[in-house]
């Protein structure tokens, strides 16, 4: 009688009762991306190292899950914040490793120097890594655990990330859970242990990925550019796609709905995981998208010719 009494009072207010997703939960930002999904960023209580991007009303169908790492492997899952949200209203579930701790505002245009080449004496020694590899990973069963479980198909998982979350994304792609990879400004270092990432990756992990990999660099002002290229050169043994665009180390992410970089990327998981062949189209065959786009020169590798 007591319960009924306390619901009856409830409704009389128009007050709900609170929902499990409701609690320890928050919105970051508004729902934004030019998907037909648009998409919020949330931190939870329950996963304080991590940051989610989701459709705003959840689908009836279940969404694949992307993995991403951020620029210096850092703990702030709002980075990138502007590229997955438009990841994520494409219709996909996306962690990102870290807190959502700072958001900055969309980017009119790319800087004059968007991320040159660094000038003078690097750093005397490297810091460690805020975030890490096995981080990464672990959202995989933190999302099978939560919630968002009924939400997510986690026979379809792709990893990405930026510069050393591109590293993360690298390292992580060796897990036979991952079945598509995107490294955006990355590459694993020509010489072991020069770079500052504390990321345990050396060329010869390379061989580990088992999937096709896309490499998006920003030209010879991009730092991981000797990098990246030299990655590219080195895989043989799985499809390799190479986008290369003067737009430096910094990339796109900062612009709206990602600028490129979020094109470029909702459609590399468009075809991989959900084997749309009109997102395929961007990168096979002769007139493929970004081949016809002049901002962009395009190397290919082991790479089927249709969709």
């Amino acid at each position: 009688m007591k319960l009924l009494t306390t619901l009856a009072i409830m409704i009389a207010l128009n007050v709900a009762p609170a929902s499990a997703e409701t609690q320890g939960v928050w919105a970051i930002g508004a729902p934004a991306g030019s998907g037909g999904m648009p998409a919020i960023a949330q931190g939870r209580a329950d996963a304080p190292g991590y940051t989610i991007y989701r459709p705003a009303r959840w689908p009836k169908q279940s969404l694949p899950l992307v993995l991403w790492g951020n620029g210096g492997c850092r703990d702030n899952g709002l980075s990138a914040s502007h590229f997955l949200r438009e990841i994520a209203s494409h219709g996909y579930l996306v962690v990102a490793n870290g807190a959502p701790r700072e958001e900055r505002p969309v980017l009119d245009a790319l800087p004059p120097a968007n991320g040159p080449r660094p000038t003078g004496a690097p750093p005397s020694r490297a810091t460690p890594d805020e975030t890490q590899v096995s981080q990464l990973l672990g959202a995989i069963e933190w999302v099978r655990g939560s919630d968002f479980a009924r939400h997510a198909d986690l026979s379809r998982i792709a990893v990405m990330g930026h510069s050393c979350g591109g590293l993360q994304a690298l390292k992580a792609a060796a897990d036979p859970r991952i079945d598509a990879v995107v490294a955006f400004n990355s590459g694993v270092y020509v010489r072991a242990g020069s770079g500052l990432s504390g990321v345990g990756i050396t060329k010869d992990d390379l061989a580990k990925l088992h999937t096709p990999v896309a490499y998006i660099l920003g030209g010879p002002d991009d730092i991981a550019y000797p990098n990246g290229t030299d990655d590219v050169a080195r895989i043989a043994h799985v499809p390799v796609f190479f986008a290369n665009s003067p737009i430096g180390h910094g990339g796109t992410l900062g612009l709206t709905n990602g600028g490129d970089y979020g094109r470029i990327g909702a459609a590399w998981l468009d075809w991989q995981l959900k084997r749309k062949p009109r997102a395929g189209a961007m990168f096979t065959g002769p007139d493929c998208g970004l081949c016809k786009d002049k901002q962009w020169t395009v190397v290919r590798k082991q790479f089927p010719e249709k969709p």
